[in-house]
């Protein structure tokens, strides 16, 4: 299961994930995976869409408690976020609430409802996506990086306690990924500039970089590695 797979970073998964022969559910609003559903089934890969507004923490555990009986989930990518741009003094409510909802929230109970079932099989793999704002605090994104902390923090406590079942609970950390979310950095000149200059692969990333680093946190190479938030950012951390 993959969540928030219409477009960049999640897509590139999802496709990735499905061409190293995986079977794909692509969970979230049904307009927006319409076209990475379509793409799959093209390659003759095998998915099942599933509508879940996944800012309706309440609405996701319930769902996912059904869906964790009706199939057998071996591989949960935690991929979908929304970011809120702004300065920390403005921020409302409302904006905090739905960056958290999404980012954090339906990202636990998601992993709740299917990695308890995980654990009763004895077998399974939660891939979380974190961000370089789990490490640092960036500048005007304060409910993101707090969201982007915890999913570090919970990635950890629950390899802690389902590692001894046979389930891995890993994150995968972009760097800065050319997606729909970044638009704003790249249009602006000065810090497109800045951030470039301090990557020492001297590019920015595209969703497809992620692809490898998902298929092994997903794959039986990766039993023995647990609570890890692997960097895929072409050196920035380096720096």
């Amino acid at each position: 299961m993959v969540t928030g797979a219409g477009r960049g970073i999640g897509r590139a998964l999802a496709l990735g994930l499905a061409a190293a022969g995986a079977e794909l559910i692509l969970c979230g609003r049904s307009a927006s995976h319409r076209d990475t559903v379509a793409e799959a089934r093209a390659h003759g890969y095998k998915v099942e869409p599933v509508e879940l507004d996944l800012g309706d923490p309440v609405a996701v555990r319930s769902a996912a408690a059904v869906l964790a009986g009706q199939s057998t989930v071996d591989i949960l990518v935690n991929n979908a976020g929304v970011i809120d741009r702004g300065a920390s003094s403005e921020v409302s409510i409302e904006a905090w609430s739905s960056v958290l909802d999404v980012n954090l929230s339906s990202l636990f109970f998601l992993s709740q409802q299917f990695g308890a079932a995980m654990v009763d099989r004895g077998y399974g793999k939660i891939i979380n996506v974190a961000s370089l704002l789990s490490f640092q605090g960036g500048l005007r994104v304060a409910s993101y990086a707090a969201a982007k902390h915890a999913v570090a923090g919970l990635t950890r406590a629950l390899a802690n306690e389902w590692a001894p079942h046979g389930v891995q609970v890993n994150a995968l950390a972009p760097g800065y990924i050319a997606t729909d979310n970044t638009q704003a950095l790249r249009e602006d000149p000065q810090r497109y500039r800045a951030i470039t200059e301090r990557i020492p692969a001297g590019r920015w990333g595209s969703p497809a970089d992620l692809v490898g680093a998902a298929v092994f946190l997903a794959a039986p190479a990766s039993d023995y590695v647990n609570g890890h938030v692997l960097v895929v950012d072409g050196g920035w951390l380096s720096r």
